[in-house]
């Protein structure tokens, strides 16, 4: 029977024979080939609608002009792929962090910095902080990332593709941070960045999904959306816009909404806790 690691950092921190390890990327390869495959995919998928139809026209046709056409287009396409690859592969191999290192482990007085291709070390008395990024949309992790703070700069580490740091609860990653320099008197913090970057009105809700998302009825969701100053948008459907230009529907900033669905959850659980009833949130 296969037994559950409980441990919550497992893939993430590791001990080595000089210290403490933080990885962010587990793999070169997986990263790298992640990086070649957009190069490829991006071109294609953008080349294709043009590229296509050329090709159906010149196989009909037989037209000398057309296959000359097809052949330029896909002359550039394929430069295309080649100069994308080499940028992100440069790009991946000098901006990521593959992991970091803490040395001696617990008493820190070395920082190993280790990218895809080589690694630097520094002492933690440059060090003045690590700040602990988490980036959410609609409460839910976008990316997680590192950031050491030193006096020669800043340098960010985030998490590569499927990585699993980019999992790891940052309560976690906060404390094991704090044991590699707690002697060193280096703060470490967590800090959230909410994505408030929604395309307006199509990915903003409606009222029925607001009322559903606040568990209060659609009469009352425009007077708490008001004193909970969430954004509201009035547009007209496109389908409707010919026939009822008069129709309008109302839709909601989704970002701000998530904030107080969490408000009244918390408002309700306190009430349930005094003994009160579960009833319709007031404005």
């Amino acid at each position: 029977m296969a037994i559950r690691n409980t441990d919550p950092l497992a893939g993430v921190v590791s001990a080595t024979a000089e210290g403490g390890r933080l990885v962010f990327v587990p793999s070169r390869i997986r990263e790298f080939s992640v990086a070649i495959g957009g190069s490829v995919l991006v071109p294609l998928w953008i080349a294709s609608p043009l590229l296509l139809p050329a090709l159906v026209i010149a196989v009909l046709t037989e037209s000398g002009l057309v296959w000359a056409m097809l052949w330029v287009g896909l002359g550039l396409t394929a430069l295309a792929i080649i100069g994308l690859a080499l940028g992100l592969i440069l790009t991946v191999s000098t901006t990521m962090v593959r992991w970091v290192e803490f040395r001696p482990q617990g008493n820190a007085k070395q920082l190993v910095i280790a990218s895809l291709l080589r690694s630097s070390t520094a002492s933690v008395a440059e060090l003045q902080r690590v700040v602990i990024v988490e980036r959410l949309r609609l409460g839910q992790r976008k990316s997680l990332k590192v950031v050491l703070h030193t006096r020669a700069g800043m340098k960010e580490c985030e998490a590569g593709f499927q990585a699993p740091i980019s999992r790891v609860a940052p309560k976690a990653l906060l404390d094991w941070l704090t044991s590699q320099l707690g002697s060193t008197h280096v703060a470490v913090e967590y800090q959230t960045e909410v994505d408030r970057n929604f395309v307006c009105p199509d990915e903003w809700w409606t009222p029925s999904s607001l009322a559903a998302l606040w568990q209060v009825p659609v009469g009352s969701v425009d007077a708490l959306a008001v004193s909970h100053g969430v954004r509201s948008y009035q547009y007209t459907p496109r389908a409707a816009a010919m026939y009822s230009p008069d129709k309008t529907i109302t839709v909601y900033d989704p970002a701000r909404a998530h904030e107080v669905a969490e408000k009244l959850l918390k408002k309700r659980t306190r009430r349930l806790k005094s003994g009160g009833s579960k009833e319709v949130p007031r404005p």
